[in-house]
């Protein structure tokens, strides 16, 4: 969603070339896996790549500040959850482990996160964390 952010260009490609999803913090919630699911099961998509960057808004504030000023404003509380994180690594994992847990994204073998370091314009693969033992 960061308007600072040309995804195209980053990644090297030309529009027509990637189905992108933007929103806020790059998280993978219902929202996104319907997109997923309907991008994979029509247009035939295979990949998934999950990019996060740093300086991220969404690492400003939690959930709950947010919800809280949400309905001090509104009167109302959202039923939805904005998925604040600390860490933009850890949010690429738990993102990468969501697509990868639901039933309708058919096609995980090539799901991967990075992490746009907004200084140097690199990106940095993130790897799902294996289990100790």
């Amino acid at each position: 969603m960061d308007a600072r952010l040309y995804v195209y260009a980053l990644l090297g490609l030309s529009p027509g070339d990637s189905h992108v999803f933007r929103n806020a913090g790059g998280i993978v919630p219902q929202d996104v896996i319907r997109s997923l699911a309907v991008s994979q099961r029509l247009p035939h998509t295979r990949e998934i790549l999950l990019v996060h960057h740093t300086d991220c808004v969404m690492a400003t504030f939690t959930d709950e500040e947010f919800l809280g000023a949400v309905e001090r404003d509104t009167g109302a509380r959202p039923d939805w959850r904005p998925g604040s994180f600390t860490d933009a690594a850890d949010s690429v994992r738990a993102s990468m482990a969501r697509a990868h847990a639901s039933p309708f994204v058919p096609h995980k073998d090539s799901v991967r996160g990075f992490v746009l370091d907004l200084r140097t314009e690199l990106l940095e693969e993130v790897h799902a964390k294996t289990p100790v033992g």
